[in-house]
This record gives C-alpha cells, sequence and structure tokens, in this order.
C-alpha cells in the first residue's frame, strides 16, 4: 500500500508547506470547501472512518449526531494526548505528519460550522507542538484558514499531564482550565461542551485521514482496507521485537503479518506468549488468534479490542504478574478520585497483583481480583477503570497456572526464591 499518512515521517522538515501540497496537500480541503456541510458528513459516513482513539464510533455519524444546525459558537478539539502506554501513533503523526492534521483540522471545521479549534497535545510532546505551531504559522500566512463562513481560529494547548486528560469530557475542563475530571452525560459533549456548547472531539488519526477521503474519496479510502477492513491505520508495536516502531497498513492487516513481517518478529532467544493489540486498556490476544484482522470487528469477535491499535508484546522471559503489576500501577496513579470505585478499587487491584508477585499471595487473593473485575467496572464514571481492567481479567484466565504457581511456590517462577 502506497504511504499515506506517514508519507511525510522521513522527510527533513515535515511540516514544510512547499513540499507537503507539492506532494499532493490541501487538495481535501480545495474540495470540501466547494461542499456542502452536510454533505461534507454524507461522504465522510460512506468512507467508514471510525475513531482511531480507542473506542471506534463511526466519525460521519458522530459529527452527524452533533448535527450542522448546533447553536453557536460551536467548537472543535482534535485530542492528540496520547497517554495510553504502548501507543506512539499521534506521536508520529505530531513530529512526522502536522500538515495532515491541519488540513483535516480545516476540513472538519467547515464541515461542523466552527470558528475556534483546540488540537490538545500530551506535555510530554511539547517538542513535537513546535513542529506543529510552524506548519501552522506557514498555513495560516498562505490564508489557508481562511474558510468560506469566516476566518478560523486554531490554538495549540499542550497539557500539564495526566492519564485522564485523554477522555473526551475531562479534556474540556483542561482546556477550560479547571480539574480534569470527566463530565456527567448527559448532557452529552456535542450539545454542553467546551464553555457549554455544542462541541466535537477527534482523535488525531482519524482527523489526519480527511485530507485523504476528500482529496480522492469516500470509494477510495474504503478500498484500503483488506479482510473486512476499512482505510489504512497506523499500528505500533513495542516490546522485544526486531523492529519495533510505528507502521501504516491496510486496516485489517492480520496481527501475524503486522509482529512478524512489519516487526520482525521477535529477538533472538525469545518466544511470544501473548500482546495487548491495542494499548494497555485492553484483553490479551492470544497466539491462537494472531491470523485475526486487525480492525475492530474482527477483534472484538475474539474477545478483545483494536483500542489505538498499539501491540505490547509479551513473550516468555516476561512474568505476566509483573506485566500486569506495571499496567495496573500506572492506571491507579492515574485515576482523577472522582469516583470510588476507580480511586479506591484500583490501588486494592494493584496491591493484591504486587502481593502475589511477591510470593505472599493466596487462592483468595485469586478469587478476590475476579470479584474486584465484576465490582470496579460497571460501577464507575468514566471508562478508564474498566480499561485497566481488561489486561488483568483476561490476564487471571489466560495465564491462570501463573498466578496458581505464584501461590504454590511463594514466589515468582521467573526470579527465583531470593529475588
Amino acid at each position: 500500500m502506497e504511504a499515506i499518512l506517514s508519507r511525510h515521517f522521513a522527510d527533513p522538515d515535515p511540516a514544510d508547506l512547499r513540499a507537503y501540497r507539492d506532494a499532493g496537500g490541501y487538495v481535501g480541503l480545495a474540495r470540501a470547501v466547494q461542499m456542502d456541510p452536510a454533505d461534507i458528513i454524507a461522504e465522510l459516513e460512506k468512507s467508514g472512518l471510525r475513531g482511531c482513539g480507542g473506542a471506534g464510533f463511526p466519525t460521519g455519524l458522530k459529527w452527524r449526531l452533533r448535527g450542522v444546525d448546533a447553536p453557536e459558537p460551536r467548537y472543535l478539539v482534535c485530542n492528540l494526548d496520547e497517554t495510553e502506554p504502548g501507543s506512539i501513533k499521534d506521536r508520529a503523526l505530531l513530529f512526522g505528519a502536522p500538515h495532515h492534521i491541519l488540513e483535516g483540522m480545516f476540513i472538519a471545521a467547515h464541515a461542523l460550522g466552527v470558528r475556534y479549534a483546540v488540537i490538545f497535545v500530551r506535555g510530554e510532546y511539547a517538542a513535537g507542538a513546535r513542529v506543529l505551531e510552524k506548519a501552522l504559522y506557514q498555513a495560516r500566512e498562505a490564508g489557508l484558514m481562511r474558510l468560506p463562513d469566516g476566518d478560523l481560529r486554531l490554538d495549540i494547548h499542550v497539557s500539564l499531564g495526566r492519564y485522564i486528560c485523554g477522555e473526551d469530557s475531562a479534556i474540556l475542563n483542561a482546556i477550560e482550565g479547571k480539574r480534569a475530571n470527566p463530565r456527567k452525560k448527559p448532557p452529552h459533549i456535542s450539545q454542553q461542551g467546551l464553555w457549554q456548547q455544542p462541541t466535537t472531539v477527534n482523535n488525531a488519526e482519524s482527523i489526519a485521514h480527511l485530507p485523504g477521503i476528500f482529496a480522492h474519496g469516500a470509494d477510495w479510502f474504503r478500498s484500503l482496507g483488506v479482510n473486512g477492513g476499512v482505510g489504512s491505520k497506523l499500528y505500533s508495536v513495542c516490546g522485544p521485537a526486531k523492529r519495533p516502531g510505528v507502521f501504516e497498513l491496510p486496516m485489517g492487516t492480520t496481527a501475524q503479518e503486522i509482529l512478524f513481517e512489519h516487526a520482525g518478529g521477535l529477538q533472538p532467544g525469545r518466544t511470544l506468549r501473548a500482546v495487548l493489540p491495542g494499548g494497555s486498556s485492553t484483553p490479551f490476544l492470544m497466539p491462537e488468534n494472531f491470523d485475526t484482522p486487525m480492525h475492530f470487528d474482527a477483534v472484538a469477535k475474539v474477545g478483545s479490542r483494536l483500542g489505538t491499535g498499539g501491540f505490547i508484546l509479551m513473550d516468555d522471559r516476561q512474568c505476566p504478574v509483573d506485566f500486569l503489576v506495571a499496567t495496573t500501577r500506572f492506571f491507579a496513579r492515574e485515576s482523577c478520585g472522582f469516583c470510588t470505585p476507580c480511586r479506591e478499587g484500583l490501588p486494592y487491584v494493584r496491591w493484591l497483583l504486587e502481593r502475589i508477585e511477591a510470593g505472599e499471595g493466596s487462592a483468595e487473593d485469586i478469587k478476590t481480583l475476579h470479584q474486584l473485575g465484576g465490582q470496579i467496572a460497571p460501577n464507575s464514571f468514566c471508562a478508564l477503570a474498566p480499561g485497566a481492567l481488561m489486561p488483568v481479567l483476561s490476564g487471571l484466565h489466560a495465564f491462570a497456572d501463573d498466578f496458581e504457581a505464584h501461590v504454590r511456590l511463594g514466589h515468582c517462577p521467573y526470579r527465583g526464591p531470593q529475588s
């Protein structure tokens, strides 16, 4: 497949406007501004583009539900707060394809009748935000932000941190200068979002796909996918692979091909036991399912989630319990503290896992972990705690023998009794 989003990743200056336009950049915008907003949304629905931030909600449907006649002012937010462990695709876009993001934002602003937009960038990506600022300056000087209904104001907001800022309503509180807690829904942010006005929040990769869709058409985009997938996808691979990194491939490429052809397989002497296929808040995908096409529906059918498409590899040298200690420590620390099940429940899960990993756990502790999964997730205010528990609950089933060995031996079998 010809590189689309990744076309400029290796350029010496990805923010250079001339190079981007010479390669066909801003053609999609030129065509979109000639279209009625309702026709843009219809074309986007036809393309089959789904949100690339984790949930996979159809992008065109999200825009249509917001409505072209929503009260003004309306706002648009690009979510580039990529804090999901194992996900690095949006970082690649930020540093290597800033004009893809900007052109997508201009198309979205025209379609949604927006005059003020924000790109919310993870704090640790501050250097990438400077690349984006450079590209934005060039686009502004070239008059590309003069849309049919008026000039667009676009701000780049660099986050002060915290995983919860990636939640679609917490990100709005962060932009407003408030504590980044999720908001109660309803009302949904499409009706009352940023400063209580209609707001649309889309992931950076979703936004970056828009130029191609409107330059070449919805049918062209759909044709890029394979095995039931639609469009192209940025997959990332982290862990003991020979060639970890970000790979733009047809949506629906199998896990087997991604891991063993594009990422080169594992480093010598290692065997892959399982992966988290969509960042650290997805259930394990086991080797017997590596022939699964990596698109939302196919991955769901085998009991996992595509999420962000960020693979985290776990090989035969890694203790599964210790692996889950690491992921749960992260989520317990990143809880915003707003609801009791997440604030108190995740540290308890972490403590139980640490006990088991240290050889101090019991069969009752394993039973308690199963029970907590059924109590915390359905009673949490947002998706943080349910996501945090997905690898834990799937790991309890997939690696039951490892959990039992920790209890039986009184130490981690991967380290021995002296560790």
